[in-house]
């Protein structure tokens, strides 16, 4: 093999090493405990400089701090992949099946209306709450899977699906409540702009054009245009996703959609999520930080939230749809397997930390902020001893799924 032919392997194997779940939240927890490290420690100083370090043209709003780069300006790129998975999902995968597909669909609602009821009950009445009730909202899609893959490897596919299907759903909703909630002062003319230049993208996809050289400046023109009008700029990456041909014309060796997931996911997951991931963990959690935190009723919101809003609106709202008839549950998904799936739903983190900056400033985002890492490891924490648990009882033989009752095989009275 020549030394060439060697050099692209090793990337090719490295980029699909960054594909797999259990690696991209490997670095999403790195990335997390090195902010926690640098901002409670003397180096704090340098980590706010760096995050409050401004750059950027004055022109069109883009002077803008680091953070808010990387907030506004990369994680786009994962709202874009996250829009190609939902697009896929929807043409061609288990969102294509209304029967199939509304399991999951309705335990995100379930898992988005009771963290967002739970966190505006108990907030109430604090100032920001009116805002911080959408923080619980989400399910962090990367880091949810990975503690999935490390922790249940042996669970079935079906599971995995589930959970993705889910989590998407889910993100689908968080962000649409991120496009109401926070734009404000909208340019209508920006955003004609931008709808102007989403239907080009979408026109060149139709008529099959492929040149990376007109969809790389007319991507970063949609952004432009998305930031200036108002509307968080995080919306272009999942209009442009959601833009995208998914379906493979006979003489291609793979459809658009394929062929940038293919080659962002590694970057999302593996720079991308962890640097976002870097510049928004860094709260302090000393004695004192720690304290306010559970003397802070929009933090308790969000903790209980993430943890029994989840679980409950997930696997409740599943239980009884399956009761009713509604939807179906996957054979080879138990429901003791469906608790930990709906624990894994109270990993909100990426997003979550995202609503907790847009929603709140100063040391109410701070507080949020670390509600959100502590409710997510609790969580995850959780989550991974039930499938450690169940994995171990399922390899000894002792399973007791009977002991659960299945509504699957409840006759209604």
């Amino acid at each position: 093999m020549s030394e060439n032919n060697s050099r692209a392997n090793r990337g090719f194997d490295f980029a699909a090493y960054l594909r797999t779940e259990t690696v991209g939240g490997m670095i999403l927890l790195a990335a997390t405990a090195v902010a926690l490290v640098l901002a409670n420690t003397p180096a704090s100083g340098l980590y706010t400089a760096v995050r409050d370090f401004e750059l950027g043209p004055h022109l069109l709003h883009l002077h803008l701090s680091v953070g808010e780069w990387v907030k506004d300006g990369l994680l786009a790129i994962f709202f874009f992949v996250a829009g190609l998975e939902l697009k896929r999902e929807m043409v061609l995968g288990e969102l294509s099946n209304l029967r199939s597909a509304l399991l999951p669909i309705i335990a995100a609602a379930g898992g988005m209306v009771l963290p967002a009821v739970l966190a505006f009950s108990i907030g109430h009445g604090t100032p920001g709450a009116h805002d911080a009730w959408a923080i619980p909202m989400a399910t962090d899609i990367a880091f949810a899977l990975g503690v999935l893959s490390l922790t249940g490897s042996w669970m079935p596919t079906a599971a995995r699906v589930f959970l993705l299907s889910l989590a998407v759903v889910d993100d689908l909703g968080a962000i649409l409540v991120i496009a109401v909630l926070f734009t404000h002062g909208m340019s209508l003319v920006w955003l004609a702009t931008a709808v102007a230049l989403c239907a080009l993208y979408w026109f060149l996809q139709h008529k099959r054009v492929t040149a990376a050289w007109l969809y790389v400046p007319l991507a970063v023109a949609v952004w432009v245009a998305v930031h200036s009008s108002g509307i968080h700029a995080t919306i272009a990456g999942v209009a442009l996703g959601l833009l995208t041909r998914v379906k493979q014309d006979p003489n291609e060796p793979a459809s658009p959609s394929m062929r940038l997931e293919h080659r962002l996911q590694p970057w999302s997951a593996g720079l991308i999520v962890p640097v976002f991931a870097f510049f928004a963990a860094g709260v302090p959690v000393n004695p004192d930080a720690l304290m306010a935190i559970f003397e802070d009723r929009v933090a308790i919101g969000v903790i209980v939230g993430l943890l029994a809003g989840k679980l409950f609106g997930i696997f409740g709202v599943s239980w009884l749809a399956v009761k009713l008839g509604i939807g179906s549950k996957p054979d080879a998904v138990s429901w003791r397997d469906m608790i930990a799936l709906a624990m894994l739903g109270g990993v909100g983190f990426t997003v979550s930390l995202l609503i907790a900056e847009l929603s709140l400033t100063g040391e109410a985002a701070e507080r949020a902020k670390a509600a959100v890492l502590i409710a997510s490891a609790t969580a995850s924490l959780i989550a991974a001893a039930i499938l450690i648990r169940r994995g171990r009882k399922l390899k000894n033989g002792n399973s007791d799924d009977n002991a659960f009752p299945d509504p699957d095989l409840t006759p209604l009275n």
